[in-house]
């Protein structure tokens, strides 16, 4: 009895160390994490020392009283994957066995992950004596939402609110799982406080498993959160991370009441002339603007536009204060809050000038004052014809002359406002007797007209007169003198200019006279004339001037031709008469008849030639008459 218990104590020992040494280890990942629409692999890993004899994958939906639902089965011979389960389509499994680890190893692959596989997934393994093992993990999915989108409140809110406002909106799409929203302003994160900062949220979830997800913030505004920026932030999951994302940044428009009014002008230097258009402005340190009145000598301005009081072509009675008060409609403001500015309307009156026209006797003084009244330090500056003369308001004029006459010119300007500047004129004439300023005869000499030009100019006042005239120094006979123009320069100086033929030695005289008196100047005009012959040249003076002949022109050259026809007939007729004496013998003669009639006929060729060579017209006569040219002594 006793070896037999004890021979089946140890089968029974030896049955129960093979047993155990048989059992079957599987190892798998308690979570794998995979984004939607991708690729999920799960491992099965076995120990064994032979192959698996059989491998099965199931599936568990969530819930504790769900059943397991086979998705996969593989034997040596046999390998299914079950149909008219969600995986038949998207499902495969890769085996592998190591034989010098004695480790085998099964992949599960699922394609195009979907939110519905976020689920259990259990690998079960048999070993050759059907003893099995099995595994569990757990597949996640992830879905990155879309970039929050965050509203403003739409108008303002007010800092007189007692209960937290509504500032913002954030909304936040298609997430999976559900993300979180954090509120920030400046920085710094936002948390529910009472009466101070309240958030609410609100979640849906939408037929295709993802989540929507919106967050409201309530906050009782201050005044600085005009300036503060808000905005939220999304924190989401993503296989082995969290991420986050930020909204873009918004600003809140804060009302506030005004408790202080500033006054300004659109003139920096506050220097305002009449004549400009000015804008006065009121602001208040309150939001909205609120209505405004403006105020001037106690009356409500006009030209208001709430906040700009425009006042065009301003005049100094335009001057003074003017307030700004906010308009109070409805009477229930007992505090009036009103400012005030003060602005002057800088004039410069029309200029004063004594006298204003004077006319003044030759050798006295004058005196010239300008004024202007002004509401601000003036310079004056006193100009004649232009040019600057004394910078003072009073101009002395002494032992005035004809140079003092002209228009003298006072103009006053404001330095520190140069825009402000006006300028009166006045004529001064000096009374005198005429004085000749300019007495020429210049003339075109050598021209056959012998013309001279006359150009005389007087000054005076009153305007004088002026007469051009001429006459030949030896006869005192009078030459009529042409006007070409007669014109008056300025107020006291007046010229002539004439035309005088001057065919002989003449005297020119310009006289010029007012009521004051007269004066008279004179220019002596000479005639020069050279006289040329084929045989020698002489200079005889028959009219007592000498004068430059030249190159007949067409004005003088006719008389000449008349003259010479006129001697050529004389001389014909009078050599006629004297042949005819010479046949009658009436005339004695030293000579032969045909001694004498040669020596006339070259006496008739010899005037011929003088005649063209330029003789004077008495040489010809003469030598017409006494026939032969004589010798000296003859």
């Amino acid at each position: 009895m006793t070896l037999r218990y004890i021979a089946l104590l140890v089968v029974g020992l030896v049955v129960l160390t093979c047993k155990t040494w048989a059992a079957v280890d599987v190892s798998m990942e308690d979570r794998v994490e995979v984004s939607l629409k991708d690729q999920a692999e799960i491992p099965c890993i076995y120990t064994l020392q032979e192959p698996a004899l059989m491998i099965v994958w199931f599936t568990k939906l969530p819930g504790k009283d769900q059943g397991r639902i086979r998705i996969y089965y593989y034997d040596n011979q046999t390998e299914i994957i079950e149909e008219g389960s969600d995986y038949a389509e998207r499902i495969k499994v890769s085996h592998s066995y190591d034989t010098h680890d004695a480790r085998g190893t099964a992949i599960l692959t699922i394609d195009k992950v979907e939110l519905s596989d976020q689920r259990e997934f259990i690998c079960m393994v048999h070993n050759v004596l059907k003893e099995s093992g099995e595994g569990r993990t757990h597949l996640q999915v992830f879905k990155s939402p879309s970039m929050p989108v965050i509203e403003g409140t739409y108008g303002g809110i007010s800092v007189t609110e007692e209960k937290p406002s509504k500032v913002a909106n954030c909304k936040v799409d298609d997430g999976y799982p559900r993300p979180n929203i954090t509120w920030y302003k400046d920085r710094f994160p936002l948390q529910p406080s009472d009466g101070e900062v309240k958030i609410t949220e609100s979640q849906t979830i939408k037929t295709n498993g993802l989540f929507a997800l919106e967050s409201q913030l309530f906050i009782k505004v201050i005044r600085k959160d005009e300036d503060a920026v808000f905005y939220c932030e999304v924190q989401y999951f993503v296989p082995g991370a969290s991420r986050m994302v930020e909204s873009q940044p918004i600003n809140i428009t804060v009302f506030y009441p005004t408790t202080e009014l500033t006054v300004s002008i659109n003139s920096p230097k506050m220097l305002i002339k009449e004549g400009d258009t000015v804008e006065i402005h009121c602001e208040g340190n309150g939001n909205p603007q609120p209505l405004l009145t403006f105020i001037h000598k106690g009356e409500p301005a006009e030209n208001a536009n709430n906040e700009i009081l425009t006042l065009k072509d301003v005049k100094r009675s335009d001057s003074g204060t003017y307030e700004c008060q906010i308009l109070d409609l409805e009477g229930y403001n007992e505090d009036i809050v009103e400012s005030s500015i003060d602005i002057t309307v800088h004039y410069l009156d029309d200029i004063v000038v004594t006298p204003e026209e004077t006319d003044l006797d030759q050798g006295y003084d004058l005196t010239l004052t300008c004024n202007a009244l002004s509401s601000l330090p003036t310079n004056t500056t006193w100009y004649k014809d232009g040019m600057p003369l004394e910078k003072r308001h009073v101009l002395e004029l002494r032992n005035a002359s004809y140079n003092t006459s002209g228009m003298y010119t006072c103009k006053v300007m404001v330095p520190s406002l140069p825009e402000l500047q006006k300028q009166k004129s006045v004529q001064i004439n000096v009374r005198g007797k005429p004085e000749i300023t300019e007495w020429t005869a210049v003339g075109p000499m050598n021209k056959a007209d012998h013309s001279a030009t006359l150009t005389c100019s007087a000054q005076g006042y009153p305007l004088p007169n002026i007469s051009l005239s001429a006459f030949e120094r030896r006869t005192n006979k009078i030459v009529p003198v042409s006007i070409v123009k007669n014109q008056n320069t300025d107020t006291v100086v007046v010229s002539m200019t004439g035309s005088v033929e001057a065919t002989s030695e003449l005297t020119a005289n310009c006289i010029a006279y007012n009521e004051f008196g007269t004066v008279n100047a004179s220019h002596d005009i000479e005639a020069i004339a050279h006289v040329k012959t084929t045989t020698q040249a002489t200079s005889t003076k028959a009219t007592g001037f000498t004068v430059t002949p030249k190159q007949p022109h067409k004005g003088g050259s006719g008389v000449a031709i008349a003259v010479i026809i006129i001697c050529l007939l004389l001389i014909a007729i009078l050599g006629s008469v004297l042949y005819f004496l010479y046949k009658k013998g009436k005339l004695p003669c030293g000579r032969s008849g045909k001694q004498d009639f040669t020596k006339e006929k070259a006496s008739k060729d010899d005037i011929v030639m003088e005649m063209k060579s330029g003789k004077s017209e008495e040489a010809v006569l003469l030598q017409g008459v006494n026939g032969d040219k004589k010798s000296p002594t003859e």
